[in-house]
């Protein structure tokens, strides 16, 4: 089971390092707060455990339905444009960059809104994941306890990171670093959005029209 565990902790990180809409969000967040990560993994959390108890319970199979995809992509594509619109016009507006240390709730809705809406996440969960989690069931409820808590805790760790060092990096290079930052990270989600969105209709017209 160790050897179990430790593997599902590196091709987690694998899929939790990689750049993606959650990640961006919270790098953009993270001007607030060095702790926007762990509260953006707490809202991933919220979407992700309830899954994997769906996945145990047959949800792969019903969730495999052909339009299934095609309607989280664009629920996704939607989410992504607005809050990548809402950070540009954050940093045309004037952001409050540099702020003290503290909480941002909006960092937590982030997670839960992203992770929900993204296809990407139903796709790994419905391949890897679910490869993942079936296994650990021959370990029992330890298992899948066990490997659900350490995969959760690589999303803690990575964004709790990444919030940790762009929070201290934009103290230590400015408002304009953060600002940059943030606007970045605004055109990304809303370029991601757009691809969303076309994967979508695409999808929607490859089986119904």
């Amino acid at each position: 089971m160790t050897a179990f565990i430790l593997q599902a902790v590196f091709i987690s990180l694998s899929g939790v390092m990689a750049p993606g809409p959650l990640s961006a969000a919270i790098v953009g967040h993270s001007h607030r707060s060095a702790h926007a990560g762990a509260l953006g993994a707490l809202g991933h959390g919220v979407v992700e455990f309830p899954l994997m108890a769906l996945i145990l319970f047959g949800f792969a199979t019903w969730a495999d339905a052909p339009l299934v995809g095609p309607v989280v992509g664009l629920a996704g594509g939607l989410v992504l444009l607005w809050m990548g619109i809402t950070m540009v016009v954050s940093v045309r507006h004037g952001l409050p960059v540099i702020a003290p240390e503290g909480t941002d709730g909006s960092a937590f809705r982030a997670g839960v809104l992203l992770t929900g809406a993204n296809p990407y996440f139903l796709v790994w969960w419905l391949s890897v994941g679910a490869a993942l989690l079936l296994r650990s069931t021959e370990y029992g409820g330890v298992g899948i306890v066990l490997f659900a808590g350490a995969h959760w805790l690589c999303d803690l760790a990575w964004l709790w990171f990444l919030s940790a060092a762009v929070h201290r990096s934009g103290r230590a290079f400015g408002p304009r670093f953060s600002r940059l930052v943030v606007a970045v990270c605004g055109l990304f989600l809303l370029t991601m959005g757009v691809d969303f969105l076309v994967e979508g209709i695409g999808a929607l017209r490859a089986s119904y029209l």
